[in-house]
C-alpha cells in the first residue's frame, strides 16, 4: 500500500512539473500580447500588438507581453526569464526581446510587474533603468487601474531606448515633475491615439489581404492559402530564438 501511495504521490508530482513547465515552452506561433489575465480590452490588446507587431517588423526587436494570474510558484523575475528563454524572445545572435510579466493584485495577493531583457538588450537598458520604468510609468498607472496607460508608457520608453531615440543615463534625468508635464502634454489622447492605431492595423490589414488576393489570382501557386500578406504573415510567424541571462527588474503595489 506504501508503495502504491508513493508511486501515486510521485506521477502526480512529475505530471503537475511538467504541466508547470507546459508554460515555458515555445508557442507554434508568435503573439507578443497574451492576456491571461484579462488586463486589457480587446480593443487594448489590438493596439498593443500593432505597436509591438511593428517594432519587430522595423528592429527585429521583440517586446513579450504577458499577464497571468498563476506564476506557478515562481518568482516573478524568474517566471519572465524563463518564459523569455523558453520561447526565444528576440533574435537569436542578438537576443534582443524583452519580456514584460504582469500579475494583477487581489484582495489577498500584491500587484507584480517585472521586465526580462535579454543579453543584447542589457547594455541599452540596464537593470536600474528597468527598476525606473516600472516605478516610474507602471506602478503609479496601475494604482489607479489604468494598466493600459502603464504598459503604453513602458513600452515607449523600451522602444525609444532600443532605437537609441535617448540613452539610459538620459532617463536618470527625468523627475517626476517633469515626467508629469510630459505626460499632460503627451498622454491627453492616448485613447484617441490608440483608437487610431487599431483602424490603421485593420486597414492595413484589409488592404493586405486584398493585394494578396489579387496576386494569387494573377499568379496561382505562388501564394499559399491562409497567408494574407507580409503584416499578416510576419504576425503570426515564430520567435527568433533570443537567449536571457536574468537582467532586469521587478515591483509590487
Amino acid at each position: 500500500m506504501k508503495k502504491i501511495l508513493f508511486l501515486f504521490s510521485f506521477f502526480a508530482v512529475f505530471f503537475a512539473a511538467l504541466a508547470d513547465d507546459a508554460v515555458f515552452q515555445r508557442p507554434l506561433t508568435k503573439n507578443l500580447v497574451v492576456d491571461n489575465a484579462n488586463a486589457f480590452s480587446d480593443w487594448q490588446v489590438e493596439s498593443l500588438a500593432a505597436k509591438l507587431d511593428s517594432l519587430d517588423m522595423a528592429t527585429s526587436t521583440q517586446i513579450q507581453i504577458y499577464t497571468t494570474t498563476d506564476l506557478q510558484g515562481y518568482a516573478i523575475a524568474d517566471f519572465g526569464q524563463r518564459l523569455g528563454e523558453g520561447w526565444g524572445v528576440g533574435q537569436a545572435g542578438f537576443d534582443n526581446g524583452i519580456v514584460i510579466v504582469y500579475k494583477p493584485k487581489t484582495e489577498t495577493e500584491k500587484g507584480e510587474v517585472t521586465i526580462q531583457t535579454g543579453y543584447g538588450i542589457e547594455p541599452l537598458i540596464p537593470d536600474a533603468i528597468c527598476k525606473r520604468i516600472i516605478e516610474n510609468e507602471m506602478i503609479p498607472c496601475f494604482r489607479e487601474d489604468s494598466v493600459y496607460e502603464g504598459f503604453v508608457r513602458a513600452v515607449d520608453a523600451c522602444i525609444s531606448l532600443t532605437k537609441g531615440e535617448f540613452k539610459a543615463d538620459d532617463y536618470y534625468e527625468y523627475t517626476e515633475s517633469d515626467y508629469s508635464q510630459k505626460s499632460d502634454s503627451s498622454y491627453d489622447d492616448l485613447e484617441t491615439r490608440d483608437y487610431i492605431v487599431v483602424i490603421c492595423f485593420f486597414v492595413f490589414l484589409i488592404v493586405s489581404v486584398i493585394l494578396s488576393t489579387k496576386y494569387a489570382n494573377k499568379h496561382p501557386g505562388r501564394v499559399k492559402p491562409g497567408h494574407s500578406g507580409s503584416y499578416g504573415g510576419r504576425r503570426s510567424g515564430g520567435y527568433g530564438g533570443g537567449h536571457f541571462g536574468g537582467g532586469g527588474a521587478s515591483g509590487s503595489w
